[in-house]
Protein backbone atom coordinates (compact mmCIF):
# COMPACT_ATOMS: atom_id res chain seq x y z
CA UNK A 1 0.00 0.00 0.00
CA UNK A 2 1.32 3.44 -0.88
CA UNK A 3 -0.06 6.92 -0.31
CA UNK A 4 0.51 9.34 -3.17
CA UNK A 5 1.53 12.89 -2.23
CA UNK A 6 -0.06 12.18 1.17
CA UNK A 7 -3.32 12.81 -0.63
CA UNK A 8 -6.15 11.99 1.79
CA UNK A 9 -8.34 9.17 0.60
CA UNK A 10 -6.04 7.77 -2.12
CA UNK A 11 -4.37 4.40 -1.54
CA UNK A 12 -2.30 2.52 -4.12
CA UNK A 13 -1.82 -1.25 -4.19
CA UNK A 14 1.11 -2.30 -6.40
CA UNK A 15 0.31 -5.82 -7.54
CA UNK A 16 3.08 -6.98 -9.89
CA UNK A 17 2.41 -8.21 -13.44
CA UNK A 18 -0.18 -10.97 -13.19
CA UNK A 19 -2.62 -8.55 -11.55
CA UNK A 20 -2.91 -4.92 -12.52
CA UNK A 21 -2.42 -2.33 -9.80
CA UNK A 22 -5.44 -1.20 -7.79
CA UNK A 23 -6.24 2.33 -6.62
CA UNK A 24 -8.67 2.82 -3.75
CA UNK A 25 -10.39 6.16 -3.21
CA UNK A 26 -12.35 6.98 -0.06
CA UNK A 27 -14.20 10.07 1.10
CA UNK A 28 -17.24 10.61 3.33
CA UNK A 29 -19.61 9.84 0.47
CA UNK A 30 -18.15 6.77 -1.21
CA UNK A 31 -15.37 4.20 -1.58
CA UNK A 32 -14.22 3.42 -5.12
CA UNK A 33 -11.72 0.86 -6.44
CA UNK A 34 -10.02 1.32 -9.81
CA UNK A 35 -9.36 -2.10 -11.44
CA UNK A 36 -9.48 -5.44 -9.64
CA UNK A 37 -6.56 -7.62 -10.76
CA UNK A 38 -6.46 -11.16 -12.18
CA UNK A 39 -8.71 -13.98 -11.03
CA UNK A 40 -5.82 -16.00 -9.58
CA UNK A 41 -5.29 -13.15 -7.11
CA UNK A 42 -8.95 -12.44 -6.41
CA UNK A 43 -8.80 -13.50 -2.75
CA UNK A 44 -5.83 -11.21 -2.21
CA UNK A 45 -7.67 -8.35 -3.93
CA UNK A 46 -10.66 -8.81 -1.65
CA UNK A 47 -8.43 -9.03 1.44
CA UNK A 48 -6.58 -5.83 0.49
CA UNK A 49 -9.83 -3.95 -0.02
CA UNK A 50 -11.42 -5.26 3.18
CA UNK A 51 -8.37 -4.37 5.24
CA UNK A 52 -8.14 -0.87 3.78
CA UNK A 53 -11.86 -0.17 4.21
CA UNK A 54 -11.99 -1.51 7.79
CA UNK A 55 -15.56 -2.89 7.58
CA UNK A 56 -16.78 -0.03 5.41
CA UNK A 57 -18.47 -1.22 2.18
CA UNK A 58 -17.00 -0.76 -1.28
CA UNK A 59 -19.52 1.36 -3.18
CA UNK A 60 -18.07 1.62 -6.66
CA UNK A 61 -15.78 -0.37 -8.96
CA UNK A 62 -14.28 1.27 -12.05
CA UNK A 63 -12.46 -0.61 -14.81
CA UNK A 64 -10.05 1.35 -17.01
CA UNK A 65 -10.43 -1.44 -19.59
CA UNK A 66 -11.53 -5.05 -19.60
CA UNK A 67 -8.36 -7.07 -20.06
CA UNK A 68 -8.38 -10.01 -17.68
CA UNK A 69 -5.69 -8.60 -15.39
CA UNK A 70 -7.77 -5.49 -14.74
CA UNK A 71 -11.19 -7.03 -14.09
CA UNK A 72 -10.56 -10.60 -12.92
CA UNK A 73 -11.53 -9.64 -9.38
CA UNK A 74 -14.80 -8.00 -10.39
CA UNK A 75 -16.93 -11.08 -9.73
CA UNK A 76 -15.70 -11.74 -6.18
CA UNK A 77 -16.05 -8.06 -5.26
CA UNK A 78 -19.59 -7.99 -6.64
CA UNK A 79 -20.43 -11.12 -4.67
CA UNK A 80 -18.98 -9.76 -1.42
CA UNK A 81 -20.48 -6.27 -1.83
CA UNK A 82 -24.02 -6.78 -3.23
CA UNK A 83 -24.70 -3.03 -3.57
CA UNK A 84 -21.48 -2.43 -5.52
CA UNK A 85 -21.94 -0.31 -8.63
CA UNK A 86 -19.59 -1.31 -11.47
CA UNK A 87 -18.55 1.12 -14.20
CA UNK A 88 -16.96 -0.11 -17.45
CA UNK A 89 -15.95 1.54 -20.74
CA UNK A 90 -18.86 1.50 -23.22
CA UNK A 91 -17.11 -0.22 -26.12
CA UNK A 92 -17.45 -3.72 -24.70
CA UNK A 93 -20.71 -3.43 -22.80
CA UNK A 94 -22.61 -5.67 -25.21
CA UNK A 95 -19.94 -8.35 -24.95
CA UNK A 96 -20.12 -8.21 -21.15
CA UNK A 97 -23.91 -8.35 -21.16
CA UNK A 98 -23.96 -11.64 -23.11
CA UNK A 99 -20.53 -12.73 -21.83
CA UNK A 100 -18.80 -13.15 -25.18
CA UNK A 101 -15.34 -14.39 -24.11
CA UNK A 102 -14.04 -14.17 -27.68
CA UNK A 103 -14.93 -10.48 -28.05
CA UNK A 104 -13.56 -9.78 -24.57
CA UNK A 105 -10.22 -11.41 -25.56
CA UNK A 106 -10.26 -13.97 -22.74
CA UNK A 107 -10.63 -16.96 -25.05
CA UNK A 108 -8.20 -15.69 -27.75
CA UNK A 109 -5.48 -15.00 -25.17
CA UNK A 110 -5.98 -18.22 -23.23
CA UNK A 111 -6.68 -16.22 -20.07
CA UNK A 112 -9.37 -16.53 -17.42
CA UNK A 113 -11.98 -14.10 -16.13
CA UNK A 114 -15.12 -14.99 -14.14
CA UNK A 115 -18.33 -13.52 -15.47
CA UNK A 116 -19.31 -10.19 -13.94
CA UNK A 117 -22.04 -7.62 -14.50
CA UNK A 118 -21.93 -3.88 -14.96
CA UNK A 119 -24.25 -1.09 -13.83
CA UNK A 120 -22.93 2.02 -15.57
CA UNK A 121 -20.89 3.04 -18.62
CA UNK A 122 -17.79 5.11 -18.03
CA UNK A 123 -17.67 7.66 -20.83
CA UNK A 124 -14.71 9.70 -22.03
CA UNK A 125 -15.42 13.35 -21.25
CA UNK A 126 -17.22 12.75 -18.00
CA UNK A 127 -15.89 13.56 -14.54
CA UNK A 128 -15.67 11.20 -11.56
CA UNK A 129 -15.70 12.47 -7.99
CA UNK A 130 -13.04 10.45 -6.17
CA UNK A 131 -11.64 11.26 -2.73
CA UNK A 132 -13.15 14.76 -2.83
CA UNK A 133 -11.48 15.53 -6.16
CA UNK A 134 -12.82 15.65 -9.72
CA UNK A 135 -11.04 13.25 -12.09
CA UNK A 136 -11.36 13.70 -15.84
CA UNK A 137 -12.08 10.55 -17.85
CA UNK A 138 -10.25 10.42 -21.20
CA UNK A 139 -10.06 7.94 -24.07
CA UNK A 140 -6.66 6.27 -24.44
CA UNK A 141 -6.86 3.82 -27.37
CA UNK A 142 -3.91 1.81 -28.61
CA UNK A 143 -3.11 -0.93 -26.12
CA UNK A 144 -6.87 -1.54 -26.02
CA UNK A 145 -9.27 0.35 -28.29
CA UNK A 146 -11.66 1.04 -25.40
CA UNK A 147 -9.15 1.92 -22.67
CA UNK A 148 -9.60 4.98 -20.50
CA UNK A 149 -7.26 7.06 -18.34
CA UNK A 150 -8.15 9.36 -15.43
CA UNK A 151 -6.53 12.74 -14.75
CA UNK A 152 -6.79 15.00 -11.71
CA UNK A 153 -5.61 18.49 -12.82
CA UNK A 154 -5.15 20.26 -9.48
CA UNK A 155 -2.49 17.78 -8.32
CA UNK A 156 -1.58 16.69 -11.89
CA UNK A 157 -2.01 12.99 -11.14
CA UNK A 158 -2.65 10.58 -14.01
CA UNK A 159 -3.99 7.05 -13.72
CA UNK A 160 -2.50 5.77 -16.96
CA UNK A 161 -3.63 2.11 -16.94
CA UNK A 162 -1.50 0.37 -19.62
CA UNK A 163 -1.14 3.42 -21.88
CA UNK A 164 2.15 4.38 -20.21
CA UNK A 165 4.45 2.61 -17.77
CA UNK A 166 7.84 3.75 -16.53
CA UNK A 167 9.41 1.34 -19.04
CA UNK A 168 6.96 1.42 -21.95
CA UNK A 169 3.33 0.46 -22.47
CA UNK A 170 1.15 -2.61 -22.86
CA UNK A 171 1.07 -4.87 -25.90
CA UNK A 172 -0.95 -3.25 -28.69
CA UNK A 173 -3.63 -5.92 -28.82
CA UNK A 174 -5.41 -4.82 -32.03
CA UNK A 175 -2.09 -5.23 -33.87
CA UNK A 176 -2.01 -8.89 -32.79
CA UNK A 177 -5.04 -9.40 -35.05
CA UNK A 178 -3.68 -7.34 -37.92
CA UNK A 179 -5.67 -4.20 -37.02
CA UNK A 180 -3.61 -1.02 -37.26
CA UNK A 181 -3.30 0.71 -33.87
CA UNK A 182 0.24 2.06 -33.55
CA UNK A 183 -1.01 5.52 -34.55
CA UNK A 184 -3.49 5.41 -31.67
CA UNK A 185 -0.64 4.56 -29.28
CA UNK A 186 1.29 7.60 -30.51
CA UNK A 187 -1.78 9.84 -30.15
CA UNK A 188 -2.34 8.63 -26.60
CA UNK A 189 1.29 9.33 -25.69
CA UNK A 190 0.86 12.84 -27.12
CA UNK A 191 -2.28 13.29 -25.02
CA UNK A 192 -0.45 12.24 -21.86
CA UNK A 193 2.39 14.66 -22.63
CA UNK A 194 -0.10 17.50 -23.16
CA UNK A 195 -1.59 16.92 -19.69
CA UNK A 196 1.83 17.53 -18.11
CA UNK A 197 1.24 15.11 -15.22
CA UNK A 198 3.57 15.30 -12.21
CA UNK A 199 2.64 11.85 -10.94
CA UNK A 200 1.68 8.77 -12.91
CA UNK A 201 -0.06 5.77 -11.36
CA UNK A 202 0.45 3.03 -13.97
CA UNK A 203 -1.45 -0.19 -14.50
CA UNK A 204 1.73 -2.12 -13.66
CA UNK A 205 4.85 -1.09 -11.77
CA UNK A 206 5.52 1.59 -9.21
CA UNK A 207 4.18 5.14 -9.20
CA UNK A 208 6.65 7.43 -10.96
CA UNK A 209 7.33 11.10 -11.67
CA UNK A 210 9.91 11.12 -14.48
CA UNK A 211 7.27 11.41 -17.16
CA UNK A 212 9.60 12.75 -19.85
CA UNK A 213 11.88 9.72 -19.54
CA UNK A 214 8.91 7.34 -19.62
CA UNK A 215 7.51 9.01 -22.74
CA UNK A 216 10.90 8.88 -24.45
CA UNK A 217 11.21 5.18 -23.65
CA UNK A 218 7.68 4.49 -24.88
CA UNK A 219 8.18 6.40 -28.13
CA UNK A 220 11.47 4.62 -28.82
CA UNK A 221 9.76 1.27 -28.27
CA UNK A 222 6.84 2.31 -30.46
CA UNK A 223 9.16 3.44 -33.27
CA UNK A 224 10.83 0.02 -33.17
CA UNK A 225 7.47 -1.70 -33.49
CA UNK A 226 6.37 0.57 -36.35
CA UNK A 227 9.60 -0.15 -38.21
CA UNK A 228 9.27 -3.90 -37.57
CA UNK A 229 5.74 -5.20 -36.89
CA UNK A 230 7.27 -8.66 -36.57
CA UNK A 231 9.20 -7.38 -33.55
CA UNK A 232 5.90 -6.42 -31.92
CA UNK A 233 4.39 -9.78 -32.88
CA UNK A 234 7.23 -11.65 -31.18
CA UNK A 235 6.95 -9.35 -28.18
CA UNK A 236 3.20 -9.96 -27.98
CA UNK A 237 3.65 -13.73 -28.27
CA UNK A 238 6.23 -13.77 -25.50
CA UNK A 239 4.02 -11.62 -23.27
CA UNK A 240 1.14 -14.08 -23.70
CA UNK A 241 3.41 -17.02 -22.90
CA UNK A 242 5.02 -15.31 -19.91
CA UNK A 243 1.65 -14.18 -18.58
CA UNK A 244 0.37 -17.76 -18.53
CA UNK A 245 3.53 -18.84 -16.75
CA UNK A 246 2.93 -16.18 -14.12
CA UNK A 247 -0.43 -17.84 -13.55
CA UNK A 248 0.80 -21.46 -13.60
CA UNK A 249 4.30 -20.94 -12.15
CA UNK A 250 5.45 -24.50 -12.98
CA UNK A 251 3.96 -26.63 -15.76
CA UNK A 252 4.93 -29.72 -17.78
CA UNK A 253 6.31 -28.53 -21.10
CA UNK A 254 4.03 -30.85 -23.10
CA UNK A 255 0.95 -29.43 -21.37
CA UNK A 256 2.12 -25.86 -21.90
CA UNK A 257 2.82 -26.44 -25.59
CA UNK A 258 -0.60 -28.02 -26.01
CA UNK A 259 -2.19 -24.94 -24.41
CA UNK A 260 -0.13 -22.52 -26.51
CA UNK A 261 -0.93 -24.25 -29.81
CA UNK A 262 -4.63 -23.82 -29.02
CA UNK A 263 -4.45 -20.08 -28.26
CA UNK A 264 -6.01 -18.13 -31.13
CA UNK A 265 -3.81 -15.04 -30.81
CA UNK A 266 -0.69 -17.21 -30.97
CA UNK A 267 -2.10 -19.03 -33.98
CA UNK A 268 -2.78 -15.71 -35.74
CA UNK A 269 0.65 -14.31 -34.93
CA UNK A 270 2.33 -17.44 -36.24
CA UNK A 271 0.28 -17.38 -39.46
CA UNK A 272 0.97 -13.67 -40.07
CA UNK A 273 4.66 -13.59 -39.22
CA UNK A 274 6.19 -17.08 -39.46
CA UNK A 275 4.07 -19.28 -41.76
CA UNK A 276 7.20 -20.81 -43.26
CA UNK A 277 7.85 -22.83 -40.08
CA UNK A 278 5.58 -25.00 -37.99
CA UNK A 279 3.86 -23.44 -34.99
CA UNK A 280 5.65 -25.83 -32.62
CA UNK A 281 9.04 -24.67 -33.93
CA UNK A 282 7.97 -21.02 -33.69
CA UNK A 283 6.75 -21.45 -30.11
CA UNK A 284 10.02 -23.16 -29.21
CA UNK A 285 11.83 -20.06 -30.48
CA UNK A 286 9.69 -17.87 -28.22
CA UNK A 287 10.40 -20.09 -25.21
CA UNK A 288 14.14 -20.02 -25.92
CA UNK A 289 14.04 -16.21 -26.12
CA UNK A 290 12.29 -16.13 -22.75
CA UNK A 291 14.85 -18.53 -21.32
CA UNK A 292 17.73 -16.37 -22.59
CA UNK A 293 16.17 -13.32 -20.94
CA UNK A 294 15.78 -15.34 -17.70
CA UNK A 295 11.99 -15.06 -17.76
CA UNK A 296 11.69 -18.84 -17.44
CA UNK A 297 13.79 -21.94 -16.92
CA UNK A 298 13.53 -25.30 -18.71
CA UNK A 299 14.11 -28.02 -16.11
CA UNK A 300 13.86 -31.56 -17.48
CA UNK A 301 10.29 -31.79 -18.77
CA UNK A 302 9.07 -28.74 -16.86
CA UNK A 303 8.82 -25.03 -17.61
CA UNK A 304 9.40 -22.92 -14.51
CA UNK A 305 8.50 -19.25 -14.23
CA UNK A 306 11.32 -16.98 -13.01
Amino acid sequence: MQRILNLPGLQFFERGWLSANNILFTDPDSATLIDSGYVSHQDQTLALVQHALNKRPLDRLVNTHLHSDHCGGNAILQMHYPALQTHIPPGESKAVAVWNEAALTYAPTGQLCPRFKFDHLLQAGQSLRLANLDWQVMAAPGHDPHSLILFEPSHQILISADALWANGFGVVFPELEGISAFTEVADTLDLIESLQPRWIIPGHGAVFQDVDAALATARKKLDGFVQSPEKHARYGAKVLLKYKLLELNTVPKLDFMKWAIGVRYLQVLHTMHAPQIGIEVWLEEMLKDLERSKALALQDSLIVNL
